[in-house]
């Protein structure tokens, strides 16, 4: 049967809230569950082999639906990701991991290390460049939707504690990134959608060695090395840019309640084993708890890439981004927030923000013949985004998250309906967008 183009989503989230403000009514087992499996009586981490072993097993179900107000023939939400399709039910993350966490608090060696699954519409952002994507390309849905899910694998590493000093645990594989606050892993995030920051001033992945260091309770150093492919260190498979290594470290801190937080986190080296220009950036996060139950985040990114966009003369220039981020979050109840995110997220030269976002491809930048300007993939600009959502947990592994988001842009055009990533002939440089996404833990 062919899947809908379109599908409201008024009844939908009805549908969902209606369904779910029955579960109090239901057993206390379903609400002391910790799990969809634990609930089932299907928990494979209760047997004894895996409690005796030390490994777990998880995952969960995301799936949810945008739609913006210009009523895009395209189907996109310009760039807005990872729930960019307009009006479309999207399956954003089937995700399963297995994990042997190592053990940090005795006194000798440990080894351990995670191995991560992804199938769905957000597998195609995590996607390790150099990774063989004609076999991950599985046409498990109907018609032409089959080209927006893929299959990833965002973390496969090997990890080793070793009793020095206070205790040094290192990652040895492909692991994702320290930079930043958003996550790629849906239960881990307050909103559905995601910042420009997070999408596009970001790398999501690394691949390479990661050492964590606790210098007390308060302060712990991070430091190593990482390949890259086309663009740095940054989503490096296992395959490619093996002769191009970038640094990858930061310092956290922490308050002695935890209320109040500081991660200041980098990466630099040369673009790629071709190109020996330099690639930089910084992430400050800052968290504090200004009362209880009222939450505050700052977040700060600057990045440099070096003679990557040539003008008419043909002389290269470095290409600059930088965003500021602000995010307040209520505790309304204990399984229910209301939050708020600002952001200013500015591409210096038009080389980072892409729309749709699914057409990310790093060729070279351009220069409009017009303006004369450096645009890359798109028009130098600024973008600004407004989102208020709330987070409701009905159960410990159920959650919703419906938001309302506003986005404009002071030069692009970026929400022409998704008909192309350089088509400035419209004027849309704004959208309103409604979305929500169910997410089950299992």
């Amino acid at each position: 049967m062919k899947q809908p183009k379109r599908l409201l989503i008024h009844p939908i989230l009805v549908g969902i809230l209606t369904s779910l403000n029955a579960i109090p009514a239901m057993s206390d087992d379903l609400e002391e569950s910790t799990g969809l499996f634990n609930y089932l009586g299907a928990d494979p981490n209760d047997l004894n082999f895996m409690k005796d072993s030390g490994v777990q097993i998880g995952g969960w179900l995301d799936v949810g639906i945008s739609g913006n107000t210009n009523n895009s023939p395209g189907g996109f939400n310009g760039p807005v990701t990872f729930g960019d399709r307009d009006g479309y039910v999207q399956m954003n993350q089937l995700y399963f991991y297995l994990q042997r966490a190592v053990d940090t608090a005795g006194d000798g060696w440990d080894i351990g290390g995670r191995f991560d699954f992804m199938y769905g519409s957000d597998a195609v952002f995590t996607q390790a460049y150099g990774a063989p994507q004609g076999n991950w390309d599985l046409n498990l849905m109907p018609n032409d939707a089959s080209r927006f899910y893929k299959m990833a694998l965002p973390q496969a590493y090997v990890e080793v504690f070793a009793p020095v000093g206070n205790g040094l645990s290192t990652k040895i594989g492909h692991f994702y990134t320290i930079i930043g606050n958003e996550v790629v892993t849906a239960p881990d995030n307050f909103f559905y959608s995601h910042a420009y920051t997070m999408q596009y001033g970001e790398p999501f992945t690394h691949t390479g060695v990661l050492s964590s260091y606790p210098i007390d309770d308060n302060w712990t150093l991070n430091g190593g090395v990482v390949t890259g492919s086309v663009f740095g260190g940054w989503d490096g498979g296992f395959n490619q840019g093996l002769g191009n290594w970038n640094g990858l470290g930061g310092v956290n801190w922490a308050s002695d309640d935890k209320g109040t937080s500081a991660a200041l986190s980098f990466t630099t080296g040369p673009i790629s084993e071709q190109n020996s220009s330099n690639l930089s950036m910084y992430s400050l996060v800052i968290k504090h708890d200004i009362i209880e139950g009222l939450h505050y985040t700052f977040q700060n990114d600057w990045g440099q890439a070096e003679n990557l966009v040539t003008n008419l003369n043909g002389q290269q220039q470095n290409a600059s981004w930088y965003g500021l981020n602000n995010y307040v979050v209520y505790d309304i109840m204990e399984n229910l927030g209301i939050g708020l995110r600002g952001e200013w997220f500015r591409d210096q030269n038009g080389t980072r923000v892409f729309s749709p976002g699914r057409t990310l491809s790093l060729i070279d930048p351009v220069v409009d013949p017009i303006t004369q300007e450096f645009t890359g993939l798109s028009k130098p600009a600024s973008y600004y985004a407004f989102t208020l959502g709330l987070n409701w947990k009905p159960l410990k592994w159920a959650m919703v998250r419906p938001s309302i988001r506003y986005d404009w842009s002071d030069n692009a055009n970026a929400f022409n309906n998704g008909t192309s990533a350089v088509d400035w002939k419209g004027n849309r440089q704004d959208q309103l967008l409604l979305s929500t996404d169910f997410v089950i833990t299992f």
